[in-house]
């Protein structure tokens, strides 16, 4: 089973986004992992390393997906 990775900021913006993605996700096909990056900064050097420029965005087979526009990457490490 392949896992799909769920970038967030917990905004309401990335919280709608992730009620959407866990209710859209085949979970037959999928594992999906939920990273709070304002909870789990030390996460965030890997969301940059896979190209995740702003939240939310979902990782699926190495390709990202930016969602909607809660927050950049950037505003998260401050």
């Amino acid at each position: 089973m392949s896992t799909a990775t769920f970038y967030h900021a917990g905004c309401p913006v990335c919280l709608g986004a992730e009620q959407m993605l866990a209710n859209a996700i085949d979970s037959t096909k999928y594992t999906v992992e939920n990273v709070h990056l304002g909870q789990q900064a030390e996460r965030i050097a890997e969301a940059e390393a896979l190209g995740v420029k702003s939240v939310p965005a979902l990782v699926l087979n190495g390709e990202v997906f930016h969602i909607n526009f809660g927050a950049a990457i950037a505003d998260l490490k401050n």
